[in-house]
């Protein structure tokens, strides 16, 4: 079972990273998904980026995990709350898909923190 644990930290934490690195490469087409009352549009972009990788890293070699997960699915749940629910709301049915998948890494990321809340 130990080998089950590492295994689902590394498939939960790839996507997140690679995710991460195609906001790098990408901000530019990303840019225009920040929401316009947020000043600062490729900057978020960026900071974003960041974030998915160092959540990524954090998971992969074991440290941190219960704050990284607890930001992760904060992040998750801003990301919902921002960008894909207010596209939804707003006529654009293909955001229903970007509305569940957050929700439910936001629900994985949470569900990790709390496995790893008292071992940090």
């Amino acid at each position: 079972m130990k080998n089950l644990d590492t295994i689902g930290r590394f498939v939960f934490a790839i996507p997140f990273a690679v995710f991460g690195l195609m906001h790098f490469g990408a901000a530019g087409d990303m840019a225009g998904m920040v929401p316009s009352f947020v000043p600062g549009g490729i900057f978020w972009v960026y900071l974003t980026g960041l974030a998915l990788v160092a959540a990524a890293a954090s998971l992969a070699i074991k440290k941190k995990i219960y704050l990284a997960s607890l930001l992760l699915g904060a992040l998750m749940i801003i990301f919902v709350l921002t960008i894909h629910l207010p596209a939804l709301l707003g006529g654009n049915m293909m955001s229903m898909g970007s509305v569940l998948k957050d929700t439910s890494l936001a629900g994985g990321a949470l569900l990790l923190a709390a496995m790893y809340k008292d071992t940090e």
